[in-house]
């Protein structure tokens, strides 16, 4: 699958060692479990591969605290037990935003998913 990244930042995070052990505080577990989590979704088909794969816990965000959320979803970096979470976005050929995006009806389809954000996303 083809990644996108929101920004240089978020980029960085995902694909630097240094800079995601800067963002998890010198946590090495979780460095390592992100840069795991992005190695599997460069190497998936397409989305689907992650959806099934309960491990992940893919879900769909709702919108909160005034943030419009519709048409993104998270995934662990690491466990349930953990708050961290990569913000994706499923997104088409044409790297448009799928609208709606019923995940059920595209999961097959999707190659290319933009990653938003990694962050302690409950909080």
């Amino acid at each position: 699958m083809e990644l996108e990244y929101a920004s240089e930042k978020v980029k960085m995070q995902c694909t630097s060692i240094k800079a995601a052990n800067k963002l998890f505080g010198g946590d090495a577990m979780l460095t390592r479990n992100l840069l795991s989590r992005i190695n599997a979704l460069s190497a998936a088909e397409t989305i689907k591969d992650i959806v099934i794969q309960s491990s992940f816990r893919f879900h769909a965000l709702k919108n909160k605290k005034g943030r419009n959320l519709e048409g993104y979803f998270a995934i662990d970096v690491k466990s349930i037990r953990e708050p961290w979470r990569i913000i994706l976005q499923p997104l088409t050929d044409d790297k448009q935003q799928y609208n709606p995006c019923n995940i059920d009806e595209i999961a097959g389809k999707v190659r290319i998913v933009e990653i938003a954000e990694v962050s302690k996303h409950y909080e």
